[in-house]
C-alpha cells in the first residue's frame, strides 16, 4: 500500500496562502519545507523580534495562523492535510507538520474562508459607528470554537472602559522602553518594502478623547470628523492553557476568526500590547474571569477599503 505523500506542487500551494497569515509588525517570521512527503511550517528565529518577541509568543501565534491558511489552500484543492502541532519535541522550531488526509471536495465553508484569505488585512483606521450585526457575532464565537479556543465579546461600556484601561497601562509600559520604540521603528517603512508595516498602513496620530491604545507607525492626522468609533466591538480571543503547542494552536483559531471576519465584510484590527505585557495580560484574565489564556485582543467593525500589506517571495522562503 502507497503513503499519500504531498509533492513540491503542494508545498508552494500550501506556503503561498501560508504567507498570507498575519504577524507582528508583519515580520513573517515563517519558512516552509517538503520533508518525508508533509508540508511543515517552521519559525524562522532570524525574524523574531528580539524585544518585542523575547519568548517567542508572537512566532508561535504567526506560524498557527500561517498552518490553517496552509490548510485552507490544501483542502480548497481537495487534498486537506492532517495537522500535528509541534510534532517533533527535538525539532521545537517545527511548529505544524501536514500530512495528507483522505482526498475529498472542498466544503462551502472552506471555500469560502480561502477566498477570504488573500482580502484579509489589518484596517487600524477608524472605523464606521454601524454595530456588527448578531449574526456575525455568533459566526466569530463559533470560528473560535471550531478550532479549540474561546472568544469573549466585551458587551457595554463598563467592559470596553476596563478593558480600555488594561490596554492604555500596556502600551504605556512599551512606549516607555526606548529598545521596544526602536525595533518597531525598524519595521516601519515608508516604501513598499516585502515586510514591515508600510507608513500608509499604520493608526492616525491618537488623540486625547481616543479609547484604545495603538501603535505609532505614521505621522498621519486623521481627517476632520473621523475619530474613532466611541463603542468599539472589542474581543478577546483565547486558549485553555498556554503552552508553546497552545500558542501555535492559538495561531489556528486566530486566523479561523480573521477569515470570517473578513468573510462577513467586517474589519478587524488586532490590539496585541496587552498580551505583550505579562502584568496586563493577568489583569484581563481576571477580568474576563477565564481560567485559560488571552492570547490576542480584536477591534472588529465596518470600515473603509483597504489592501493586504506585501509579501516575501515564496522562493526565500521554502527550504530543503
Amino acid at each position: 500500500m502507497t503513503t499519500a505523500r504531498y509533492d513540491d506542487a503542494a508545498l508552494r500551494l500550501a506556503a503561498a496562502a501560508a504567507v498570507r497569515a498575519p504577524s507582528l509588525h508583519n515580520s513573517q517570521p515563517w519558512l516552509f519545507r517538503l520533508c518525508d512527503g508533509g508540508v511543515e511550517i517552521l519559525g524562522d528565529p532570524a525574524r523574531q523580534l528580539a524585544v518585542a518577541d523575547s519568548t517567542g509568543w508572537a512566532v508561535r501565534i504567526a506560524c498557527g495562523a500561517a498552518a490553517f491558511n496552509a490548510r485552507l489552500a490544501l483542502a480548497a484543492h481537495g487534498t486537506p492535510a492532517d495537522v500535528a502541532l509541534r510534532p517533533f519535541p527535538s525539532e521545537p522550531q517545527v511548529m505544524a507538520r501536514l500530512t495528507p488526509a483522505t482526498p475529498r471536495p472542498p466544503t462551502y465553508a472552506e471555500q469560502q474562508l480561502y477566498a477570504a484569505a488573500p482580502r484579509r488585512f489589518s484596517n487600524r483606521r477608524p472605523f464606521w459607528p454601524d454595530p456588527v450585526p448578531a449574526e456575525a457575532r455568533i459566526r466569530l464565537i463559533d470560528a473560535a470554537h471550531a478550532e479549540g479556543g474561546w472568544l469573549d465579546l466585551l458587551v457595554g461600556m463598563t467592559a470596553l472602559s476596563g478593558f480600555a484601561q488594561i490596554a492604555r497601562s500596556a502600551d504605556r509600559v512599551l512606549r516607555r522602553d526606548p529598545a521596544y520604540q526602536s525595533e518597531m521603528a525598524t519595521w516601519t517603512h515608508a516604501d513598499a518594502a516585502s515586510d514591515g508595516v508600510p507608513a500608509t498602513a499604520g493608526a492616525p496620530v491618537a488623540e486625547p478623547q481616543d479609547l484604545l491604545p495603538q501603535r505609532s507607525f505614521a505621522e498621519r492626522r486623521r481627517a476632520p470628523g473621523r475619530d474613532f468609533e466611541a463603542e468599539p466591538l472589542i474581543a478577546v480571543l483565547g486558549t485553555h492553557a498556554d503552552r508553546p503547542i497552545d500558542q501555535i494552536a492559538a495561531g489556528q483559531v486566530l486566523q479561523r476568526v480573521l477569515l470570517t471576519v473578513t468573510d462577513a465584510g467586517l474589519a478587524c484590527s488586532m490590539i496585541s500590547q496587552p498580551i505583550e505585557v505579562p502584568p496586563a495580560r493577568d489583569h484581563l484574565r481576571q477580568s474576563l474571569r477565564r481560567s485559560g489564556a488571552p492570547q490576542m485582543a480584536l477591534r472588529i467593525g465596518y470600515g473603509d477599503p483597504g489592501r493586504p500589506t506585501p509579501r516575501r517571495d515564496l522562493d526565500d522562503l521554502i527550504v530543503g
